[in-house]
């Protein structure tokens, strides 16, 4: 058995595409994902899995979802050496005080053509950001609640992403390491 992530988009906010963890880590269960663990509301799973592609399992995870909810989620499946790795290449080592101010973007595949100038343009002064083929790495030390970076980072890099703060990345990564 392998250990998998699953970092999920768009659900159980604002009232729309509402997955509760009980019903996601049952229908996980369902899937033969075993020793499925979830941290927060916002979907972040640990499992493990016989299967060994991470699209595959995306794919599996979204139809089990579209079937018993009727929404379609976007999943991002990610490998442990795949966080730790972004975890090690943290561009910013000096945010992880104030871990709510580090941002990872996970993107689900690496932008052929982002937009930097638009990034640049929307980048407030207090924001730095730094992208690699997987990550984008935004330190908003004044909150991403108004920032048009991190509001337009997804349209701006031209790929899906979906993003967690530093505390949450760690709490994964423990999760991971638990297993």
């Amino acid at each position: 058995m392998k250990t998998w992530i699953a970092l999920f988009r768009g659900i159980n906010a604002g009232g729309n595409n509402i997955l509760p963890m009980a019903a996601l880590k049952r229908d996980l269960e369902a899937l033969n994902f075993d020793n499925v663990r979830t941290y927060i509301q916002t979907g972040n799973v640990v499992f493990e899995s016989s299967a060994g592609n991470p699209r595959s399992l995306a794919e599996k995870i979204t139809a089990r979802i579209g079937e018993q909810l009727g929404f379609h989620p976007h999943v991002l499946v990610l490998q442990p050496e795949d966080l730790l790795a972004a975890i090690a290449a943290n561009p910013f080592p000096a945010a992880v005080s104030a871990p709510a101010t580090l941002h990872f973007f996970f993107l689900a595949e690496s932008p052929s053509d982002p937009d930097t100038a638009a990034l640049d343009g929307a980048k407030s002064s207090t924001e730095c950001y730094r992208l690699t083929d997987r990550v984008f790495y935004l330190h908003a030390p004044d909150g991403i609640a108004r920032s048009k970076l991190a509001a337009n980072a997804e349209k701006h890099l031209g790929v899906v992403v979906t993003a967690r703060n530093f505390r949450s990345v760690e709490k994964i990564a423990s999760l991971v390491e638990s297993a």
